[in-house]
């Protein structure tokens, strides 16, 4: 099962897993209380103990907030002082939300911390010799520390659970068939966690559905780039591609398994990918949002969706339509019209999902007014070894910054996201920020996604883009170039470093 490691964590590694399907009950009325959508806050305080005199204000405390209306997974940073304390506030959507907490002591270990909306949680936090977490006191206990601390090595044992089998060709076999296999595989991984006695039920319930939907998201929904993934491991020809049964939409109706009305759901970290993935499906096929009112649009939605999912009526789709709109505040960072929020307003009045829509708008337009639109270039009749001087050759007596990324590539996007802000600092400043992608992102999602970033976007061919990766020795993506004002190149790297290192190379060249 492929599984970006780092983004993972990044993006709170949270999955595990429950029973198997048949074994998973119905959310009660107690759970659904605890996941009513609230435009709320929290806040998470605490100290760090660490050990070999560490200086203390030099560790970051990260936490990543699961934001399911919005459709995005929020990082906060806060630094910790001398005496070892930290204090950070966070925006939440529902009455409890379940996120990740980790350090800059050991960033790969990330603890799971249950919050509540108006409350406050204070975690005080020791860590060994070795530098993993070896205990945590919590005033207002909601979690076992078994919980928070352990989560993540049945994470572990289950992404690397290797059944034994010899790995089976799919791409010759029907889609139902592949389907009955993606069962067994989720119905395997699952024992893993049905073994573990000591992690509590009620966190079981939420861990299964964040892994189902990790599962599916990944290996599942895209069945044309699954077989040929299938087709080449199996056959060792990754050059060719096999004649693959086309799919409608019938293929989707698994999801009718899911029982997507659970308000569960909205306690996972992969909920606002998954349903990126309903909404951008090109088999699927829903409308866009845009300006339509949102009756006329869940009408549209249902006609195509209803029969898929199993039900006509109920939360999901309005939370649907939710985070339709947040794809245009958070993908293409792109502020409501004033008719869109009419209909928000007519629609949900006064609620708590308008109020989420209407403050994530706040933030985008802030962000908006020093945002460049994006721009695309096409060199691709430019030779491999003259891109890069091509680009320099643009921004004469300008610092420049490019950017190598994917649209599949989840630390690309969260690290775009987290450098928005910091990003908007140098709208009047001699930098250029340009980005490079390549063929393995699809043309038009690539299309959709650059409408939030802005700045300057080049589609390499094959050949460029090798030979990028090649001359400069970079391992994968995100990578970075940075170039000074006489077009000299000053550092490279693999992986974002983080606003601050960054900022602060920039003004070093300015």
């Amino acid at each position: 099962m492929k599984l970006n490691l780092l983004g993972i964590l990044s993006l709170l590694c949270l999955l595990a897993c429950n029973q198997s399907v048949s074994k998973v009950t119905d959310t009660t009325a107690t759970e659904a209380s605890t996941t009513e959508i609230i435009a709320g806050s929290a806040k998470i305080t605490g100290s760090i103990i660490s050990p070999n005199d560490t200086d203390k204000d030099s560790i970051f405390v990260n936490v990543y907030v699961p934001h399911p209306i919005t459709g995005e997974i929020v990082p906060y940073k806060a630094l910790v002082d001398q005496s070892g304390k930290f204090s950070v506030e966070v925006d939440v959507e529902t009455a409890v939300s379940l996120v990740g907490l980790n350090t800059s002591l050991n960033p790969y270990k990330t603890l799971y911390v249950k919050l509540t909306s108006g409350g406050v949680n204070n975690l005080d936090i020791a860590y060994n010799s070795d530098f993993d977490v070896e205990n945590v006191d919590v005033t207002s206990a909601t979690m076992t520390q078994y919980d928070m601390i352990h989560s993540f090595d049945v994470f572990y044992k289950m992404h690397a659970y290797k059944s034994g089998k010899v790995r089976e060709s799919m791409y010759d076999k029907s889609p139902d068939y592949f389907l009955n296999n993606a069962k067994t595989v989720l119905s395997e991984r699952s024992e893993i966690l049905n073994k573990d006695t000591l992690l509590s039920n009620d966190l079981k319930g939420v861990l299964f559905k964040d892994f189902l939907l990790n599962m599916y998201v990944e290996h599942v929904f895209d069945y044309e780039k699954e077989m040929i993934r299938n087709y080449g491991n199996t056959t060792g020809d990754r050059s060719n591609k096999p004649d693959l049964q086309k799919i409608d939409r019938s293929y989707y109706h698994f999801l009718r398994d899911f029982k997507l009305n659970d308000p569960q759901y909205l306690l996972t970290s992969q909920f606002s990918y998954f349903q990126k993935e309903i909404l951008q499906n090109e088999v699927l096929g829903l409308p866009e949002i845009g300006e339509s009112d949102i009756p006329s649009w869940l009408a549209s939605v249902k006609v195509i969706l209803s029969d898929l999912v199993g039900f006509e009526s109920g939360p999901y789709y309005d939370i649907l339509a939710a985070n339709a709109y947040a794809r245009q505040l958070t993908e293409e960072v792109r502020p409501l019209t004033e008719k869109q929020k009419e209909h928000i307003a007519a629609y949900w009045k006064d609620g708590e999902i308008a109020k989420i829509l209407l403050r994530k708008n706040q933030q985008v337009a802030a962000l908006d007014k020093f945002k460049s639109p994006a721009v695309v270039i096409d060199i691709s009749s430019v030779s491999a070894d003259k891109v890069i001087q091509t680009i320099l050759a643009k921004h004469k007596n300008k610092v420049v910054f490019i950017d190598l990324w994917a649209t599949w590539c989840g630390p690309c996007l969260k690290a775009m996201n987290e450098f928005r802000s910091t990003k908007g600092e140098f709208h009047d400043k001699d930098v250029a920020f340009v980005y490079l992608t390549d063929t393995s992102s699809p043309r038009e999602r690539w299309e959709e996604k650059i409408k939030g970033i802005g700045s300057e976007h080049y589609y390499l061919t094959d050949a460029q883009w090798k030979y990028i990766m090649d001359h400069y020795e970079f391992e994968g993506v995100p990578s970075y170039a940075l170039f000074n004002k006489e077009g000299v190149l000053i550092n490279k790297f693999t992986a974002f470093p983080g606003n601050v290192k960054v900022k602060k190379m920039i003004n070093s060249l300015l």
